[in-house]
């Protein structure tokens, strides 16, 4: 691991193989990481180039455009295209074979949770990062809702590792959550919620999913 020069000035570790053009785009790729965590998946259907395919559904137009271009800000030089499926979501997809290691998982390694996936130490070690990663996840794989006049923020997965370290940044960003367990066939659901102070959360991480 080596450290790397980011626009905001700070000094964070950076994957030594990311390319250099990555290097100075840590926020970009921590909320791109969190995106494709919640919501992304691996391929290769041609076994030249890795996908990644990122679902969104199409009642969200802005976080489509921003997942769109925030992919396109991490590989400048690549296409990056968007399929309108029939079931009301589309995917916005990028062929790379770098995303393998900026990402953290394999395309034919089965499921993120099989996997093991979690939120790379570079993102971890960083606050600013971690809070761009949070937002990503929380934008496809959570929400922000009204229950008895009260707001929550959730965080649904089925990824032992990841519910760790998103706990562990809420508690890092001086924020109480409750984790939920549902025991299903198939895996285990976990659910972390906010429910104090959710306003401040949500203005934090600038969250908005619309």
């Amino acid at each position: 691991m080596t450290q790397n020069h980011v626009p905001s000035g700070l000094r964070v570790q950076v994957p030594p193989s990311a390319p250099i053009m990555l290097q100075t785009r840590g926020s970009k790729l921590a909320y791109l990481i969190g995106l494709a965590i919640g919501d992304g998946n691996l391929s290769n259907p041609n076994n030249r180039a890795v996908r990644l395919r990122i679902t969104c559904d199409n009642k969200y137009p802005k976080l489509r455009e921003k997942i769109f271009k925030t992919i396109q800000e991490i590989m400048p030089d690549n296409k990056v295209s968007v399929v309108v499926r029939k079931q009301n979501c589309c995917d916005i997809s990028c062929y790379s074979n770098q995303w393998e290691k900026l990402l953290g998982w394999k395309a034919k390694g089965g499921p993120k949770h099989q996997q093991k996936v979690h939120i790379p130490k570079w993102i971890l070690d960083n606050k600013k990062f971690s809070i761009e990663c949070l937002r990503g996840l929380i934008e496809t794989d959570g929400s922000a809702y009204f229950d008895r006049d009260y707001k929550m923020v959730n965080f649904v997965t089925i990824i032992p590792n990841l519910v760790k370290d998103v706990m562990n940044i809420i508690k890092s960003l001086n924020f109480e959550a409750n984790l939920y367990k549902i025991k299903t066939k198939s895996a285990d659901k976990y659910t972390i919620r906010i429910s104090k102070k959710t306003n401040e959360f949500i203005k934090m991480i600038s969250l908005k999913k619309e």
